[in-house]
């Protein structure tokens, strides 16, 4: 029988968590209860605040005492995320409640593997939830009303929350993953990237490999990270480093300063190129900072303005991503496309200026082993070239 953690500060939200209790068992599955609250409560939870403080490292009479809310959700989210780990059986997880509590969640969930259904109703999922999904397959869930007693709204929300849970944690537990011993690598993409990464990943598939893409979008690229740091991939193939653009001049899509660390960190073999430096990224034309406007902005769509990056910006992002590869512990190699980093800086295109990529080129010299190619970097033979670099480093470390 699939089985659903619920996580929850029973303190404040016990009436809510005894109904999502009863709801499941409905639904056929069995329930482990977990009060991450710090107050006293009269409902009987399968893992009391007590052990859960402990859990993470404090006493619960402790916590009390100090009456420090946030070192207590803190506290309780590290303490959480052990009784989580700790546990024999989790096929999803279900939590309520509202900003503390959605954090407590969060933390809890965070290192459990994807996946695995991680679902939060909360009172903050209407707006900016990266600090409760980071880069992880969190689903959130608005709770449209407070999460503060069971009224005909709130019964529907949590009727909906909970029977997706146990449609999603009955598919887990009955999930067989087909056999595939193929190892993985991790790419980076672009729309102006695009072609670049699927002549890269078709040879890749060649190769025998699985080849998972991610989005430079900001949170594309801090997933990234995270799986470098996983242990799980084989190689990298950090085609595009165009979220180290945004994390310079303030667009919108940084991935933050630790982009492009991981894999070198841990020693995982990479290939890296400067794909789509030549671009910053903002929202609709109108939201472009003011000191921007007068500089070579292009609408993608709608919602999407870039902004060409300047000779000093470009030769800053290669000082950068210079530093970052020196200090790789494994395998990397450098390649550098001299005509143009993305579809937009193509000869005839509205970013072509090979005077701002030259000054990134020239601060990236001598970084790495590097590879120049006379192309576009949408030329299929650069994509194929990276790919089979990257090939030769992981073989050689086999």
């Amino acid at each position: 029988m699939a089985t659903v953690v619920l996580v929850g500060t029973l303190d404040t939200k016990g009436d809510e968590y005894v109904w999502l209790r009863e709801r499941l068992w409905a639904l056929g599955c069995e329930v482990v209860l977990v009060d991450a609250g710090v107050e006293a409560s009269e409902v009987d939870a399968d893992v009391p605040a007590g052990q859960v403080a402990r859990a993470g490292g404090a006493s619960i009479d402790a916590l009390r005492d100090a009456q420090d809310r946030g070192a207590a959700v803190t506290v309780m989210g590290v303490g959480a995320a052990a009784v989580l780990g700790d546990l024999e059986q989790v096929d999803a997880v279900l939590a309520v409640g509202g900003s503390g509590g959605s954090s407590i969640a969060a933390r809890a969930v965070r290192d459990l593997p994807i996946g695995l259904p991680k679902l939060i109703v909360s009172t903050m999922a209407s707006g900016d939830v990266t600090p409760y999904v980071g880069a992880k397959d969190v689903t959130m869930m608005y709770s449209v009303v407070d999460i503060a007693g069971l009224n005909r709204v709130s019964r529907l929300i949590l009727g909906n929350a909970a029977a997706a849970a146990a449609g999603m944690a009955k598919a887990y537990a009955a999930y067989a993953p087909e056999a595939d011993e193929r190892p993985l690598v991790a790419a980076s993409m672009f729309g102006v990237t695009t072609p670049a990464v699927d002549a890269a990943r078709e040879r890749l598939d060649e190769l025998g490999y699985e080849v998972l893409v991610f989005h430079a979008t900001g949170a594309g690229g801090r997933a990234l990270e995270g799986l470098a740091e996983s242990g799980l991939l084989a190689g990298v193939l950090d085609l595009t480093t165009t979220e180290l653009a945004d994390d310079l001049v303030g667009g919108v899509l940084s991935a933050g300063p630790e982009r492009l660390t991981a894999a070198g960190r841990h020693g995982v073999p990479q290939v890296v190129a400067p794909g789509a430096l030549d671009m910053v990224n903002f929202g609709p034309r109108e939201t472009v900072p003011d000191l921007f406007r007068a500089r070579n902005l292009y609408v993608h769509n709608p919602t999407v303005t870039l902004m060409r990056t300047t000779p000093e910006e470009m030769a800053e992002l290669g000082r950068r991503v210079a530093a970052k590869l020196r200090e790789a512990k494994g395998p990397t190699a450098l390649f550098v496309p001299l005509a143009g980093v993305s579809a937009l800086d193509a000869p005839g295109m509205p970013f072509h200026d090979p005077a701002a990529d030259a000054a990134c080129f020239a601060e990236l010299e001598g970084a790495v082993e590097t590879e120049k190619l006379d192309m576009n970097i949408n030329d299929p033979a650069f994509g194929r070239a990276m790919a089979d670099r990257l090939h030769r480093m992981i073989s050689e470390g086999r």
